[in-house]
């Protein structure tokens, strides 16, 4: 039930800014992301399937003539939208220089697929109200930024099949009595910009805080300005792994898949990227991924699943 400690470094305590980030011990993460096992409640059903939304690979990932893979390796090199700041799945680290994470290692993965390198990757570092926008423009290729499939999403982008389960949960001090979402009527409750958490806290008559990046919404729960942060269950593990003064509270209320981003315009890399997901799925390489950067036990991959 232990996590390996990957890097021995203190937590982020006082989360001033970016620049002085310190990345806290896996172990810390998966002591708090133990909540996520907890059920989660299913959105009424939707107008589509999002867990069932992408499409099927044709077969192992090949870079063929004309495809937008080959475009990608004339250029010489993958634009991903990531975060830098949401540990442990999109952060800098400030000890070797380089942007680190469960999703970074999903985009290295697919780049090692087009040209044989996992570094051949341009991180873009860009806020979740940018993610849509910078995909659907072309100023990415792909984003890898804890982006749940979502109906209205699927209007503006495509998908690839799931590569991690979260769920919605609370972040409170510890000294909160707060033990759900909906002890929080009336009080301020922060998650970014773009995110779909913001629904949830005005559906429980919350006061929603909008910020950036969630490392914003730490700032503002140590300085008092706001009462809890609600967003993913693993974002919020990754926070509390760096304020000791924090508890993740309530059980999951919600089912949030991940999926990496693509633009409608790339049916091709759609297909190219579902192959490499399933490679990882198959050969052991998404379970290295979790057990080093959330922790152990390490659950079995979200199984494919395709439309039509």
């Amino acid at each position: 039930m232990t996590a390996r400690r990957w890097l021995s470094l203190p937590p982020l305590l006082a989360a001033a800014a970016l620049a002085c980030w310190a990345v806290p011990s896996s172990a810390a993460v998966h002591a708090a992301a133990t909540h996520r096992l907890a059920p989660a409640a299913v959105r009424a059903a939707p107008a589509c399937n999002p867990v069932a939304s992408s499409l099927r690979p044709a077969g192992p990932p090949r870079v063929t003539p004309g495809s937008f893979m080959a475009r990608i390796r004339k250029r010489g090199y993958l634009i991903a939208g990531v975060s830098q700041s949401t540990y442990p799945f999109g952060f800098f680290n400030p000890l070797n220089g380089k942007t680190e994470g469960f999703d970074i290692d999903m985009v290295r993965a697919v780049a090692k697929a087009i040209f044989g390198n996992p570094n051949k990757v341009e991180f873009k570092a860009i806020s979740d109200a940018d993610r849509i926008p910078d995909v659907r423009s072309g100023a990415v290729d792909i984003v890898a930024h804890t982006m749940t499939i979502l109906c209205d999403r699927l209007q503006q982008v495509d998908f690839s099949t799931v590569y991690y389960n979260a769920g919605a949960q609370v972040l409170v001090l510890k000294n909160s009595r707060a033990k759900s979402l909906a002890d929080l009527r009336g009080k301020k409750v922060c998650s970014t910009t773009a995110s779909d958490s913001l629904g949830y806290i005005k559906t429980a008559r919350a006061i929603p805080v909008a910020v950036t990046n969630f490392t914003d919404c730490l700032v503002l729960l140590q300085q008092g300005d706001v009462a809890a942060i609600s967003t993913d269950n693993n974002i919020l593990a990754g926070l509390a792994a760096q304020d000791p003064w924090t508890k993740i509270v309530g059980k999951a209320f919600t089912s949030e898949p991940y999926g990496l981003a693509i633009s409608k315009q790339n049916p091709d890399f759609v297909q190219f990227v579902n192959a490499v997901l399933q490679q990882l799925r198959t050969n052991g390489q998404w379970a290295a991924y979790y057990r080093h950067w959330v922790g152990t036990p390490v659950p079995a991959p979200p199984p494919a699943q395709y439309k039509g």
